[in-house]
């Protein structure tokens, strides 16, 4: 098992529909901008990039620079998150 303090921003990072809504939508759609994921969930894009600093912490997203855009993606991590959250449904 993880150290317990990793254990928690894995757990503080998903805690939160919003991110889980948005690693949904990173599952679908790979590598796009904070603007693209702020007009899918039709939400602030200053409050959807404090998310998606949260699940960075996290390690459930990674950041890539394109030129001057920045995509999100989902990472391993991130897809066993939402596999875990399946299981609850």
């Amino acid at each position: 098992m993880k150290n317990t303090k990793e254990l928690e921003k894995i757990f503080k990072a998903c805690a939160n529909y919003h991110r889980i809504d948005i690693l949904l939508l990173l599952e679908r759609r790979p590598d796009i901008s904070v603007f693209d994921i702020a007009d899918e969930v039709k939400g602030d894009f200053r409050t959807v990039s404090e998310h998606l600093r949260k699940l960075t912490l996290g390690g459930l997203i990674v950041k890539r620079r394109k030129g001057l855009a920045v995509g999100h993606s989902i990472t391993e991590r991130g897809e066993r998150v939402l596999g875990f959250c399946r299981t609850l449904e």
